[in-house]
């Protein structure tokens, strides 16, 4: 019998309706319950792509007996964190507050007013039934302890909410970070720190960006071999184009297979700037002019896996593909040398097996391969047809399960990188993929004026949108009115942003990740710390100064400018865990840097193109019929003697205007 899960938007919720647990979703009934019962509180947080939390659920909550003792002693309450990263937000900072760490499945154990008194993350069933027995006793027989120790963990993480005056972010500081991440470099493989290995889709972008502005050599070595080391590597799907969510080894040639959308729209973008900057004149005089091919690939064969494996019916994307298959991690994705033979014949599956790393004694278990290109194919047309068969066996393998809900925050992330893919690399079928996705976002998360966070299956959820819902949706929404030139994007951010600065802000420059009028948790949570995706407070810094370039506001201006000091001591610190704040710094540095282009037809278009190869961070695209409305960069900008016409402007001064591409190209250098 399905338990109140059933009729959850959250495909991980719905992975539990028919538990034997007596699960509650959160909200005041379940808090009430807890209360009216003066029961303990079961918290269970996870996602639907999360191996772990698999586990758990087979091992304990579909188990009889850890069922009995839960339904027995608690009011047991389930979250999806993609759904609910408020409350992710403030319990992960109570679970590592008490263990040094953190991680899913989450397992926090609450006072009915909510707060937690023990947490801890996956535990196998033995020792979760010890668990929950101690818990038990402990509140019966010492209520009054538990009580107290729950308000004095409520007490400490207050305390350690508060934020500190800001600070700059300027060109000097920027240097110190550029140095700092150096540090940490891996010179050998690529990325940062040991393993297992993220993508630091953040940081890349920022390196790209001081390169672009600096021209410092050292940084764009460390976009260049990072986004290689992972394009070659097993991290990559060979295959199916997409990127897993991170490398167990610091090689990368075994991931952790579930694909997220986060992950494929950040690093989407990030290989797209990089193939543009591998384009631009400068590296013609050095051996990144190489890495175009590479770059484009990846481009091509990552936005080809966003449309063909994460588009849903409504035009938005879904949000994840699990890491199993039937329990299984790499069902998949993983060959062995015999499986290429099986599907190309012996001739094409051992020189397939040679190319893409597949060994006898297997690089990843029992004796299977990661797919890995350590070295391009000699022949492409020959790779090409071995890809599309590989491709077409795989498709009748068991498949992964598919997160299909529509969050927010990471289809703006979508639309962001689809907009500038389609443009550059002249393709509608990644432009309008993202204008279908705003579309769809606009006039079905929008509800009576306000954002919500997620929907699945057409329908919207209750979640509120949070900070970074307003600032990834915004930033996206921008990108794509740069690429299309149509104002409702443009409008819609700028009302996104109105919204977030005033249900968002602190009053210092920074931003809470929840509104001012959202359910009240025992804490409010804000943090500038990027994680898998930019922070709210990073992300609303950069949709703020985009808007400010293309609005001339100076009132948006000044709140991203008060928002990136805020972050600056952070940056500062842990530049790793500030890459989209010290991004957003680089275009401050170097923008704005404004770009009109008035009229249409294939001069102007030749003019839009050009502007769009310029790497410089702080660039904005303004482009369309002279006093468009609606559009300000358009305004009294008239055509030159009937001809379109390109006005580049910086920090608001403006060049006279040029009519020709060399000019264009000429005055962006």
């Amino acid at each position: 019998m399905a338990n109140r899960l059933a009729d959850s938007t959250s495909p991980y919720l719905l992975q539990h309706k028919d538990n034997p647990v007596d699960w509650w979703q959160w909200g005041p009934d379940a808090l009430a319950e807890a209360e009216r019962l003066s029961k303990p509180i079961l918290l269970s947080i996870g996602y639907a792509a999360c191996h772990w939390c698999h586990v758990m659920a087979h091992e304990s909550f579909e188990d009889d007996e850890v069922a009995g003792a839960i339904n027995a002693d608690f009011v047991p309450i389930k979250v999806d964190r993609e759904e609910r990263p408020d409350l992710d937000a403030i319990y992960m900072s109570a679970t590592t507050a008490m263990t040094g760490h953190g991680g899913w499945p989450m397992t926090c154990f609450l006072t009915p007013a909510g707060e937690p008194f023990f947490c801890g993350t996956y535990f196998p069933k033995a020792s979760l039934l010890q668990l929950l027995s101690g818990v038990s006793d402990a509140w019966r027989e010492r209520r009054g302890e538990v009580v107290a120790s729950g308000s004095h963990i409520v007490e400490t993480l207050r305390a350690a909410a508060t934020t500190g005056p800001g600070a700059p972010l300027g060109a000097a500081e920027l240097e110190q970070a550029e140095a700092k991440l150096s540090g940490g470099y891996d010179w050998q493989q690529g990325g940062f720190g040991p393993a297992p290995k993220f993508p630091p889709s953040m940081v890349l972008e920022f390196l790209l960006r001081h390169r672009a502005r600096t021209g410092s050599e050292r940084a764009f070595l460390m976009a260049d071999g990072s986004c290689e080391a992972m394009a070659r590597g097993g991290m990559y799907d060979q295959l199916g184009g997409g990127f897993a969510r991170y490398s167990v080894d610091a090689g990368w040639v075994v991931p952790h297979f579930e694909k997220m959308l986060y992950d494929n729209a950040q690093l989407l973008r990030v290989y797209l700037h990089l193939w543009r900057a591998a384009r631009a004149p400068f590296a013609e005089q050095g051996p990144q002019g190489g890495r175009a091919p590479l770059a484009e690939r990846v481009v091509r064969e990552t936005a080809d896996f966003l449309l063909r494996d994460l588009g849903t019916a409504d035009g938005g994307f879904a949000s994840a593909l699990d890491a199993d298959t039937h329990g299984v991690e790499g069902l998949t994705y993983a060959w062995t040398p015999q499986q290429l033979v099986d599907v190309l014949g012996e001739d094409d599956g051992r020189a397939a097996a040679r190319l893409l790393e597949v060994t006898e004694t297997g690089t990843f278990e029992h004796g299977m391969s990661t797919l890995q290109m350590r070295a391009d194919p000699e022949d492409t047309q020959w790779w090409g047809n071995v890809r599309d068969r590989l491709l077409a066996a795989r498709a009748l393998r068991p498949q992964p399960a598919r997160d299909d809900k529509v969050v927010t925050s990471w289809n703006g992330l979508a639309i962001a990188a689809l907009s500038e893919t389609g443009v550059m690399l002249e393709d509608s079928r990644y432009l309008d993929a993202a204008r279908r996705c705003a579309q769809f976002l606009c006039d079905s998360h929008l509800v009576d004026g306000r954002l919500r966070r997620a929907s699945r299956g057409g329908v919207v959820g209750t979640a509120m949108g949070v900070a970074d819902d307003h600032g990834n949706l915004a930033e996206g929404l921008l990108a794509l009115h740069q690429a299309t030139g149509e104002r409702r994007w443009l409008t819609e951010a700028g009302n996104l942003l109105d919204t977030a600065l005033i249900h968002f802000a602190d009053g210092q420059g920074g931003f809470f990740d929840t509104a001012d009028d959202a359910e009240e948790l025992f804490t409010r949570p804000r943090s500038a710390a990027d994680n898998a995706e930019p922070s709210g407070h990073a992300a609303l810094a950069g949709a703020l100064l985009t808007c400010s370039a293309l609005t001339g506001s100076s009132r948006l201006r000044e709140a991203a400018d008060a928002a990136i000091a805020a972050a600056a001591g952070l940056a500062a610190r842990e530049p790793r865990f500030a890459g989209w704040s010290l991004a957003v710094a680089e275009a401050m540095a170097a923008g704005p840097l404004q770009v009109a282009v008035v009229g249409d037809g294939p001069q102007a278009r030749e003019l839009v193109r050009v502007a769009r190869g310029s790497t410089s961070p702080g660039l904005v695209i303004a482009h369309g019929l002279p006093d468009a409305p609606g559009i300000p960069l358009l305004a009294d900008r008239p055509l030159v003697a009937g001809d379109a016409a390109a006005y580049v402007c910086r920090g608001f001064v403006c060049d006279r205007p040029v009519t020709t591409a060399a000019e264009l190209a000429a005055a962006l250098t």
